[in-house]
Formats: C-alpha cells, sequence, structure tokens
C-alpha cells in the first residue's frame, strides 16, 4: 500500500479582485467562476441540476497543475451545486487543462505585482467574443431581446435579472456590465490559500499515579453491595 502523500489545508482569506480573475489562476470559493481554457466551456445543459433542473451554483474551484504532464501544466477543478430548496441535491464537477503553451494566457507567469479592481466587463466577455451570464458567470447563449446586450445562462436567471434591475436598464447607453446588481444566488467571493499540513509528532504524555483513586472507587463498590 504507497504512503500517503502530503496533505495540504485550504482556507478562505480575502483576496482584492485581480488575484481571482483567470490570468492568475486561482484557488477560489464563490463568486462567479474564474475560467481557465476560456473556449470549450460547459453549456447551461451540463450545468442544470440532474434532479430540480434549476441552474446549478457555482461553489468553489482549485487550481491543481499535475506535475510532468505537458497537457496539465495549468489545470483547475470547478465543483457546482444546487442551492435551490428544496432540492439542494446536485452536485457537478467539471475539469479543464491547458498546456504552459497555449492561445489564452502568457508562457510566464503572471505578475503578481497588482492590477486593477475597476470594471467587470471582462469578466462578463471572454477573449474568445463568447458572452457570459449577469447572473451566475456561465456560458449565457441567450440575450435580452430588447437591448441584446445582456446575457443568460437560462429564462430563470433572465427572469431573476429582470426583476432586480435589468428591466429599468434595459434600454440605456450605459454598459449594462457595469450597473449588475446583487442577486444573492452567488456565494461569498473569498481567495482559497493553501497550506502544507505540519507532521504531527506524538507527544510523551506522564501517566498520572490512579491507584489511590482506583481503590477509594472499590470500596465504594463494596459498600453498595
Amino acid at each position: 500500500m504507497a504512503a500517503p502523500g502530503p496533505v495540504e489545508l485550504g482556507f478562505a482569506e480575502e483576496a482584492p479582485a485581480w488575484r481571482l480573475r483567470s490570468e492568475q489562476f486561482p484557488s477560489k470559493v464563490g463568486g462567479r467562476p474564474a475560467w481557465l481554457g476560456l473556449a470549450g466551456l460547459p453549456g447551461p445543459g451540463g450545468l442544470a441540476c440532474a434532479r430540480c433542473g434549476r441552474p446549478l451554483a457555482f461553489l468553489l474551484q482549485v487550481y491543481a497543475p499535475l506535475p510532468g504532464r505537458d497537457d496539465a501544466f495549468h489545470r483547475s477543478l470547478f465543483l457546482f451545486c444546487c442551492r435551490e430548496p428544496p432540492c439542494c441535491a446536485g452536485l457537478r464537477v467539471f475539469r479543464n487543462q491547458l498546456p504552459r503553451k497555449n492561445v489564452f494566457y502568457s508562457y510566464e507567469p503572471p505578475s503578481e505585482t497588482g492590477g486593477s479592481d475597476s470594471g467587470e466587463c471582462a469578466c462578463l466577455q471572454l477573449k474568445t467574443g463568447a458572452h457570459l451570464c449577469r447572473v451566475c458567470g456561465c456560458l449565457g447563449p441567450k440575450a435580452c431581446s430588447r437591448c441584446k446586450q445582456a446575457h443568460y445562462c437560462s429564462k430563470e436567471h433572465q427572469t431573476l435579472d429582470w426583476r432586480l434591475g435589468h428591466k429599468q436598464a434595459c434600454e440605456q447607453s450605459d454598459p449594462l456590465n457595469q450597473t449588475i446588481p446583487d442577486h444573492n444566488f452567488l456565494f461569498p467571493e473569498f481567495e482559497i490559500v493553501t497550506e502544507a499540513e505540519d507532521e504531527i509528532i506524538p507527544e510523551a504524555v506522564e501517566m498520572e499515579d490512579y491507584s489511590d483513586v482506583t481503590e477509594s472507587m472499590d470500596s465504594q463498590v463494596r459498600k453498595r453491595y
């Protein structure tokens, strides 16, 4: 039986928005998914709950490259779940991987000096031109029939966005992506920071002398019986 590998513990911590974008290869929980490969993403059918049919919500993603695998130099796992009561039962995991040399990212490691947190447009339209849902951040093949600017993954999310502000903003000239309301569909967003678990060394415990206590208990038992 192979010896167990090292254990890494994950902690959810607050982080600036730029650190949670795709080009930083983040591990994170909540918010919209920071897709790794910007093409071939799962469509609405692949992200529907198998039990109730409602759109699944993004829960977390983990950046997990495989050493020694050229085709998995970049590799992320995405976990989606159903959060619609009374169901809350559906779970789905997707894997996305890329070689180091690809059409989406630089060959060199990303900068860690900081970035701009302004604007959400880049989060809702991929470099490939594909649009993402304003509510959940997954592929949005459906568009508002009026403005043709707001995109959605499903009728449910289009209706939700319409009730929470798009009805008033639909025909405005300002970019709609800058005025996205809180739909209360996404989980709170945090970065997942991992640390290796320290090896636990058993400590020698000094055994106390319990002989007096044992004799006292035996004496009480004899008195009762």
